[in-house]
């Protein structure tokens, strides 16, 4: 007879999977973490002098000494690229926390403050969802002037309606479930209630939206600077990179726009795998497959 059964094998290979998952799946997280802090503070610490003109070195082609070429000044555009990825994300993180805030408030409130709450917090959402988001960026980014603060705040105000529907729909489940019920039934205040039951669970759901907030609120950062209500051209940024670069095309210099538009879309798809490797972790049915 076998010193180790059938069943007991087939619960070590299960345990054994589960780690390598999790295992899997914090690795990738790290490393995506350790790309995006390496480009936000490379990019940040950087000195004008490594993207300052150079007219000596015009319109060169890619190489090793130019990895993404050079510009119609002579200015590098490997060093422009991750000054423009560090001051988009800059503005992404911040619009995202700000935006993921607001969401989780409206959410909370509509979710446990009675009907009438509930029906203005919808109302908001549905009036913000109706308007072209790019025509609400540009309005208000206008408004404001423009520059960094006016297309920061425009990011902000503009990316909390699908969060807070979900943090909305899934407040009032956690609101409906029995042990929520017994805790008001021996007397927890509504406090206790949010602080033992609602914040914990919903947790997660919070931190996934944050994060799959960072690629829409860079994206659009650099569309409405690509158009021209964003940050001003002389600062080195995606959108802006990105501007100047459909002027030269015609002349041949296509590496202006190839290579920050495929640094921007790497950037944008390490944040899609983060949320998406961060929502496997933190979901229940996933994270025990």
């Amino acid at each position: 007879m076998s010193l180790i059964s059938l069943p007991g094998i087939a619960k070590v290979r299960r345990d054994m999977l589960r780690i390598n998952l999790r295992t899997r799946t914090l690795g990738l997280i790290a490393l995506t973490l350790l790309v995006l802090a390496t480009v936000v503070i490379v990019g940040g610490l950087m000195n004008a002098d490594d993207y300052a003109p150079n007219y000596a070195a015009k319109k060169l082609w890619p190489s090793l000494s130019h990895l993404f070429g050079t510009d119609f000044m002579g200015r590098d555009m490997f060093a422009r690229t991750l000054k423009g990825l560090s001051v988009s994300m800059q503005i992404g993180f911040a619009a995202s926390l700000v935006s993921a805030t607001i969401a989780i408030t409206l959410g909370i409130l509509a979710a446990t403050l009675g009907r009438g709450v509930d029906r203005l917090v919808n109302w908001l959402v549905d009036l913000s969802m109706g308007i072209p988001h790019l025509l609400q960026l540009i309005l208000i980014s206008f408004m404001l002037g423009g520059g960094i603060k006016g297309v920061a705040i425009a990011v902000a105000v503009t990316h909390w309606p699908p969060l807070t529907r979900i943090i909305r729909a899934e407040v009032m489940q956690i609101l409906s479930a029995p042990y929520v019920h017994i805790s008001r039934g021996l007397g927890r205040g509504r406090f206790w209630v949010a602080r033992k039951h609602i914040f914990p669970q919903i947790l997660p759901q919070c931190i996934v939206g944050l994060i799959l907030m960072f690629p829409h609120a860079i994206l659009h950062e650099a569309a409405i600077t690509f158009v021209g209500f964003g940050v001003p051209l002389d600062m080195p940024a995606v959108g802006s990179i990105l501007a100047e670069s459909m002027k030269h095309l015609a002349t041949g210099m296509w590496w202006l726009a190839l290579f920050p538009g495929l640094a921007l879309l790497m950037v944008v798809l390490l944040f899609n795998a983060l949320g998406s490797n961060v929502r496997l972790l933190t979901d229940p049915r996933s994270a025990h497959r």
